[in-house]
């Protein structure tokens, strides 16, 4: 991606000037036409390769939700947009996330609107951020709504850390257990063996469990590199398949057919949509408006698609909580308390009592996982260990019972 500097009309006639970010100059025009500009001058700002680079980057969720608070906190005390920007640009260590700034601020004192200057920064600031800003600007109330946007941001991040830190455990110790099997599989199972074939004769013949492991063992030796190759390449292209449209919802509508896998989900989407929808309503952001840039945010494609064709639903003219009940996703009482809501005009204050309590069953059904995950993982470590001993041990002491025997 790189960078263009531009003269452009408002719709009122007013000239501005600024840079945009995009791929090619014609997408930078199309960017410009589809924020209201009309453009007289569109060219490359690149440096060296400098902006290329930098775009590239993308910046820390934590810096975003320190920025936010900060920004609020600054307007909220009449400080100039300008002003508090060039204090935010000192504040902020991230080269990429100061150059942002900086670009902000040029844009701010070109004639730019803040929300159409964030527009161009997609890495950086997401469909709802932007939006929620243009609202807030619109409104007069731009510093309610980049606090909205700070405690939206916390708790998703807080969310994000104890799932990230409910998977890191078991995700260790299946990497450790792998390797483990691949290492005595391959390197001494072949030696134990040997030892049994020494010791009970070339007509000795094994029990099946140990034969089948000797011949896994074989067999992994033998083809130990095409196995890791396969492996390598399969996870390579896995991953490029789930980047696809298609594969990323064959794999969405995966998880939420899984056990367990699909309840947390389900919280964690619901929970997101009410907290984003709640958020943009209060900005005073359409209805309408609001359902489409909340699918985009709910991160899984499935229920996406379905709150895509929620605001078709709406746009005919029915009310949003009759395709959320309709849906097999979303729980039945949160369709009730949106209808609710519809009746009394206070969707936005119910959406939040609705986040607030999937957000607590998300972190309670977490915590639940992670402590019934611990057992899981030994009952699996046991059974491997035990398959391993087995395939050695009955032959050993079948061997023992020989010699004892015979002397």
């Amino acid at each position: 991606m790189g960078k263009f500097k531009y003269k452009a009309l408002t719709k009122d006639g007013r000239k501005v000037n600024g840079n945009i970010e995009a791929t090619t100059k014609e997408s930078a025009i199309e960017t410009l036409h589809k924020q209201g500009f009309t453009p007289l001058v569109v060219k490359s700002a690149d440096k060296k390769g400098e902006i290329a680079f930098l775009s590239s980057k993308k910046v820390k969720s934590k810096e975003i939700v320190v920025f936010t608070r900060q920004l609020s906190t600054m307007i909220s005390a009449g400080v100039p947009l300008t002003k508090a920007m060039a204090t935010l640009e000192d504040q902020t260590e991230s080269a990429y996330f100061k150059k942002v700034i900086n670009d902000l601020s040029k844009d701010i004192e070109g004639g730019m609107t803040i929300g159409d200057s964030m527009a161009k920064f997609p890495n950086v600031f997401d469909e709802v951020y932007v939006n929620m800003v243009k609202a807030g600007e619109s409104g007069g109330i731009l510093d309610e709504s980049l606090k909205r946007l700070a405690v939206q941001a916390e708790k998703n991040e807080t969310m994000k850390k104890k799932i990230k830190s409910a998977m890191t455990y078991p995700v260790v110790i299946s990497f450790i257990a792998v390797g483990a099997f691949f290492a005595i599989t391959m390197f001494i199972l072949p030696q134990i063996g040997k030892v049994l074939k020494d010791l009970g004769g070339p007509d000795k013949k094994l029990p099946p469990l140990t034969e089948f492991m000797l011949a896994l063992s074989d067999f992994m030796q033998h083809n130990a590199i095409p196995i890791i190759i396969g492996m390598v390449v399969g996870i390579y292209f896995l991953r490029r398949y789930i980047k696809t449209p298609k594969g990323k919802y064959k794999y969405h509508s995966l998880l939420l057919k899984m056990p367990i896998m699909k309840d947390i989900v389900t919280k964690i989407a619901v929970a997101r949509f009410a907290r984003t929808f709640s958020s943009l309503l209060s900005a005073g952001v359409s209805v309408l408006e609001a359902i489409k840039v909340t699918a985009g945010a709910i991160g899984n494609k499935v229920i996406e698609k379905e709150l895509i064709e929620a605001a078709k639903a709406v746009q005919a003219g029915h009310q949003l909580s009759d395709p959320i009940l309709a849906s097999p996703h979303f729980p039945k009482i949160v369709g009730q308390m949106l209808a609710i809501g519809e009746e009394t005009g206070e969707i936005d204050q119910i959406l939040v009592k609705v986040a607030d309590f999937y957000e607590e069953e998300v972190e309670t059904m977490i915590d639940g996982l992670s402590a019934i995950i611990e057992p899981i993982m030994i009952v699996t470590l046991g059974a491997m260990v035990g398959l391993l001993a087995a395939s050695v041990m009955g032959p050993l002491a079948s061997v023992g019972n020989s010699i004892s025997s015979d002397s």
